[in-house]
Parts: structure tokens; C-alpha cells; sequence
């Protein structure tokens, strides 16, 4: 299980987001067949009164990079709400994850070291919590893809 809330600014769960993520499987491989019912694909709205999306999947495995390195197990996340012309990307890893999150190469390329943990889900034993702000002092890393 994967729940969180996208915050604006000013600390307000928005209501009206959509969250939509893809993953690989346990495995580490995209849409794979070996996982019956497991697309890699999925939509949530945000609840209308609590603002909160949620997910029930499998948690990835680690995906090679380009060259050959392996990434922390990961979620990739788009973001869409009134309010946000373009789309927004992001990730979601795992904090029982600390030794493949220090080896992953798309962390390791964050300038800020400080915003690493605006990338980090909290919790662990096949439930996590993360909370993505779009603005202010805890503003998670968005990607330009």
C-alpha cells in the first residue's frame, strides 16, 4: 500500500489531483507477464474531503540504469490538478531501501542534497506514506522528462 497527499503551498491537500504512477515488478522488469493482474500502470484520484491517493501494488525491484548501474527500487509518478498546465514527474522510493537509495544513480545527480528526502516514502513491511509538496520549504524534486 502506497497513500500520500500532493500539498500546495500554503500546506492544503488538494482534493482535485490526480496521481498516476508505472513501476517495474518485484523483479525489476517493466510490464511483465510473470506477475498475473500486475499492469506496472496505475490511476488514483485524491479523495475528495482527506486529499489523500492511494495505491495497492507490489513494491518494484531495482531497474538498470543506461549503464548497467542499478537504481533503488523506485516509483515513477506524474501529477496532474487544476492549476498545473504541464504535468509534473517525480519518483518515490522506499526509506528500507538506504543502501540502494545511496547507490542509485538518479539520486545521486540531486545538486541539493537536502531534497533527497522529498523523494523518500516513509514506513515499510508492505505500507508507505508519502506526502508530495508542489511548493515551499519541503518541496519535492520534480524531473524535466
Amino acid at each position: 500500500t502506497l497513500e500520500g497527499r500532493v500539498i500546495d503551498g500554503s500546506g492544503t491537500p488538494l482534493r482535485d489531483v490526480l496521481v498516476e504512477i508505472w513501476q517495474a515488478d518485484a523483479d525489476g522488469i517493466y510490464k511483465t507477464r510473470a506477475e498475473p493482474g500486475f499492469s506496472g500502470w496505475g490511476r488514483s484520484p485524491a479523495d475528495g474531503e482527506t486529499g489523500i491517493f492511494r495505491f495497492e501494488t507490489i513494491k518494484p525491484g531495482r531497474v538498470a540504469f543506461p549503464d548497467g548501474r542499478l537504481q533503488a527500487p523506485h516509483i515513477n509518478v506524474w501529477i496532474v490538478a487544476r492549476g498545473i498546465n504541464l504535468g509534473l514527474n517525480t519518483r518515490i522510493y522506499f526509506e528500507d531501501e538506504a543502501e540502494a537509495n545511496a547507490g542509485d544513480p538518479v539520486l545521486a545527480r540531486i545538486e541539493h542534497r537536502d531534497r533527497v528526502p522529498t523523494l523518500i516514502a516513509s514506513g515499510g513491511a508492505g505500507k508507505y506514506s508519502h506526502d508530495i509538496h508542489l511548493q515551499g520549504p519541503q518541496e519535492t524534486v520534480f524531473f524535466d522528462i
